[in-house]
């Protein structure tokens, strides 16, 4: 037998084969979940900060109505910074003007939901999570195998030179070598999402800050102005 990729796996038997198939179907949800968060954080950094423009217009002149509006448009659906500010923004276009009361409710109301878009943004980061950790272990068992079938192979010849065991060694080694490679995939991909979602949650921490900065700043304006709360409806003059 020649000592090349095909010629090993076409001698190898089927419980290698088996785990060489678990860790091709390992690797390939590790790819699609890394492509499929790639893909879905991109829109939702580029629509917050597209969204993030238009609600500065609309709480500058203190029209919560519209700036709910703009946090429901299909467009910005995917961004993460309308999932936050629209329940708080809801909060306060209910009692259709900017007060403590509304305040308080709306960071109640934006704490919540942060615990769900976490939840949302580290979907299926289980699965890099386990293959990291898991596959070296499943190439593990394949070496394991591979080396059983290597003995079996000395037992059925009675001989225990190198061409009676190659092949089962041969096939062990790939396993190893080929759980480890997907092992290193997977963490790659956790390590850089779990970055990239860390610095999405520091985002989301500081919007609800300013936000909430806004509306104290609004009614101490307010105060300060003596004028009536303004209106979720119109614009304040």
């Amino acid at each position: 037998m020649s000592f090349n990729i095909a010629d090993i796996l076409g001698h190898a038997g089927i419980d290698v084969l088996v785990v060489l198939i678990v860790l091709t179907l390992m690797g390939i949800g590790s790819m699609y979940v890394g492509l499929e968060r790639w893909v879905t954080f991109g829109k939702a950094r580029n629509q917050s900060r597209e969204l993030a423009e238009t609600l500065t217009g609309h709480l500058a002149k203190q029209d919560i109505a519209g700036a709910l509006t703009a946090t429901q448009d299909a467009t910005v659906k995917n961004a993460y910074l309308g999932h936050m500010l629209s329940v708080g923004l809801a909060e306060l276009d209910a009692r259709n003007q900017v007060d403590r009361h509304g305040l308080n409710a709306a960071r109640r109301a934006m704490d919540r939901r942060s615990v769900r878009e976490s939840a949302e943004l580290r979907r299926g980061m289980n699965i890099l999570a386990t293959t990291g950790s898991t596959a070296p272990f499943v190439g593990l068992v394949g070496t394991v195998l591979g080396i059983i079938n290597a003995f079996g192979a000395m037992g059925e010849t009675g001989s225990g030179g190198l061409a009676s065991v190659s092949a089962g060694i041969a096939e062990a080694l790939i396993a190893t070598a080929y759980g480890i490679a997907v092992a290193i995939v997977g963490v790659w991909l956790y390590n850089y999402f779990t970055a990239r979602v860390d610095a999405i949650i520091n985002d989301i921490t500081v919007a609800i800050d300013e936000f909430m900065d806004w509306g104290e700043k609004s009614l101490l304006a307010m105060a300060e102005g003596g004028e009536d709360a303004p209106t979720a409806e119109a614009p304040a003059k």
